[in-house]
């Protein structure tokens, strides 16, 4: 089973393969997206919602991610496992190096992801020395709740989409190896994934995207509310894993996501 590495997403962008990611949070589910062949399980702090029962995610700790993480590693063998630093472990470069070092070696995460633009580049920058991947995430960045007073979709403004657009490019040469656009309109979702070299991977960010990500229990009909840019896979399907992969091949045959699921 060949392992999907950032190598593998790179080739896959230039191909216009397009690239599917779910979250996952223990190992049986790990396991399932991995025989779905999924390409990117992602280990969100969405956790602190979808299994803590939190409002935000600014609960979750470094523990819980680590935690979560060896789990997943455990059902995992091809995908790529990213790992979300949670809110206010990588508020100075040091900081991020050290709690970075414990989700990759204690954890098992491959790549790690952090929110905000041009603030953490130096932190990308310095973790990319020490030889730790990053995967940016722009637009609707879930630790910056509170600032944003709620959830909103970002960049409809000129100002914020030109920062958004700047906070890409200056994150690329920062050395992150993807970047994640969170509820951005599609237009600028599709202007800047034709402007990285780097993976883009979209969350209500349209078709153009080089990948779509989803928080599985949103997939799975499990959550209170479903947001408008998700869908639920298995009000069609026969079981879990055949919902997982009819969200795969959605995405891959780019039958999803459709209008409905993104913002002008």
């Amino acid at each position: 089973m060949e392992k999907v590495t950032i190598n593998t997403l790179k080739e896959m962008k230039k191909a216009g393969e397009k690239i599917a990611s779910l979250t996952a949070y223990d190992a049986n589910f790990a396991r399932i997206l991995d025989e779905a062949r999924v390409d990117i399980i992602l280990v969100g702090d969405s956790l602190g919602m979808v299994l803590q029962g939190e409002a935000t995610t600014l609960k979750v700790s470094m523990n819980d991610m680590i935690y979560h993480t060896r789990l997943v590693k455990r059902g995992c063998q091809r995908a790529m496992i990213v790992a979300d630093m949670p809110f206010m472990s990588y508020a100075t470069p040091a900081q991020a190096l050290g709690n970075a070092a414990r989700l990759v070696s204690e954890g098992g995460a491959e790549v790690i992801k952090l929110e905000g633009g041009s603030v953490v580049a130096d932190t990308v920058r310095h973790l990319n020395e020490y030889g730790i991947p990053v995967c940016a995430h722009l637009g609707l960045t879930p630790q910056s709740i509170h600032k944003f007073g709620g959830y909103h979709v970002q960049g409809r403004e000129q100002k914020t989409a030109t920062q958004i657009m700047n906070d890409a490019e200056l994150l690329e040469e920062a050395g992150a190896v993807m970047l994640v656009l969170e509820c951005i309109p599609q237009q600028l979702a599709a202007d800047i994934t034709k402007k990285m070299t780097i993976p883009v991977i979209g969350i209500g960010a349209g078709s153009k995207c080089d990948g779509q990500v989803l928080v599985l229990y949103d997939i799975l009909g499990i959550t209170e509310r479903q947001p408008r840019f998700s869908k639920n896979f298995l009000e069609s399907a026969t079981s879990v894993k055949a919902a997982i992969e009819n969200y795969i091949t959605a995405v891959k045959s780019v039958h999803f996501p459709t209008a409905d699921h993104q913002f002008d």
